[in-house]
């Protein structure tokens, strides 16, 4: 059997994949949940402020990003401790390296939500 050959079948089972991970990233990772709610919050100010479609296309991005970075620091995390079970400087140094990136991601998912939303606070307020 060629495998390389496009297969729509294999698609969607590639699909299975990505929405297996999605649950163990929720149901395994303490961030993730933490990002999750932060999600919902946004999702619900968003509706609430009814923010433009552009200002959705910013929050959706935001969101994908840092739910991207998590689920790639929880990949590299899982691979390191596979590799390496015990303490290692270097492994450390990668571990700390992709937490690094998930940071980064939820700073610039911050300052989205806070260019969105503290008008619109304020405008309410003063």
């Amino acid at each position: 059997m060629d495998t390389n050959r496009f297969s729509i079948k294999r698609r969607l089972k590639s699909f299975r994949y990505a929405f297996s991970g999605l649950r163990v990233l929720v149901r395994e990772e303490h961030n993730a949940r933490i990002h999750l709610f932060a999600t919902v919050c946004v999702i619900v100010m968003g509706v609430l402020f009814r923010i433009s479609c552009t200002e959705w296309v910013a929050v959706a991005l935001a969101i994908g990003l840092v739910f991207g970075m998590e689920a790639v620091n929880s990949a590299v995390e899982n691979i390191c401790d596979f590799v390496c079970p015990e303490r290692d400087a270097r492994i450390k140094k990668i571990k700390d390296l992709a937490a690094a990136a998930v940071l980064l991601s939820a700073i610039a998912a911050l300052a989205v939500g806070l260019f969105i939303f503290i008008p619109k606070i304020m405008s309410i307020c003063c």
